[in-house]
């Protein structure tokens, strides 16, 4: 059985920032993950990539040759990768082992894990060569500034949930750049008179109704919460990879690993 973190969020919400950042934590506790890049239009990175979607297709060859613009290139390119599922994505996860580790650095088009079925269908071809998949749902820190701007994210991170059907964990990333850490502690662990009374301040009395039904919905379900990511602390990107490991069952059915000693010689 294999592993898998599907890495989604918003663009600059710090996907490929924390992919690198969760690598060199894993190499200094000598752990192996690989990273997997399926954005078709990243350039750099500050990880060793051990998949890379840009050598089945690259997204400025399609805007090129179709004349597409970047989101409707994005799209098609995911699309082909779509396609490809059965052909050059099966052939590279034959080069790893049952008990890898594979994290996958996914784009930042929202429509892609809110209504469009490529990633779903991804995740789908992932089961079936038996990994176990959860999705790390990338959030700015700095994006929740206020409720309206918490309620947004919190009903985006609950589509993808929706869409996607998998284990779920929702980060607020960027933590180490938040001068007040009070302001987001506040969103942590919402109350839902709390949110209501916020949400009508900022808004129209017509949406009075909606606002109500928004708050109860986040309150009464509690499916969605956030764990803070602050990566210049090793115990904070330890804390979340935990959790993460703990969604995918990873490493229950390692072995206890027992240190033979002598028997202590009768003098």
């Amino acid at each position: 059985m294999g592993f898998a973190q599907l890495v989604i969020g918003p663009a600059g919400s710090g996907k490929s920032t924390y992919c690198s950042s969760l690598y060199q934590h894993c190499e200094t506790v000598r752990r192996t993950m690989h990273i997997v890049n399926l954005d078709p239009a990243a350039e750099n990175f500050d990880y060793p990539v051990a998949m890379d979607i840009r050598e089945l297709i690259s997204l400025d060859d399609v805007m090129e040759e179709l004349g597409l613009g970047p989101n409707g290139g994005l799209i098609y390119c995911m699309e082909h990768l779509e396609d490809s599922l059965d052909d050059w994505l099966a052939d590279e996860l034959d080069n790893y082992l049952d008990d890898d580790y594979l994290v996958f650095d996914c784009p930042g088009q929202i429509e892609l894990f809110t209504h469009v079925p490529v990633l779903r269908n991804f995740v789908d071809h992932l089961k079936c060569k038996n990994f176990n998949v959860c999705a790390v749902y990338l959030l700015d820190s700095q994006f929740m500034t206020d409720v309206p701007k918490y309620i947004s994210g919190s009903l985006a991170s609950l589509s993808a949930m929706v869409q996607l059907e998998l284990p779920h964990v929702n980060i607020l990333s960027k933590m180490d750049l938040v001068t007040d850490k009070k302001d987001v502690e506040n969103y942590l662990n919402p109350e839902a008179k709390i949110l209501l009374s916020e949400l009508n301040k900022h808004m129209a009395p017509r949406f009075a109704n909606l606002n109500k039904a928004l708050a109860e919905l986040i309150d009464d379900y509690s499916m969605v919460n956030f764990i803070p990511l602050d990566l210049r602390k090793e115990s904070s990107i330890q804390y979340v990879l935990s959790c993460i490991d703990n969604c995918i069952q990873y490493g229950e059915d390692a072995d206890v690993k027992i240190k033979d000693f002598d028997p202590d010689e009768d003098d």
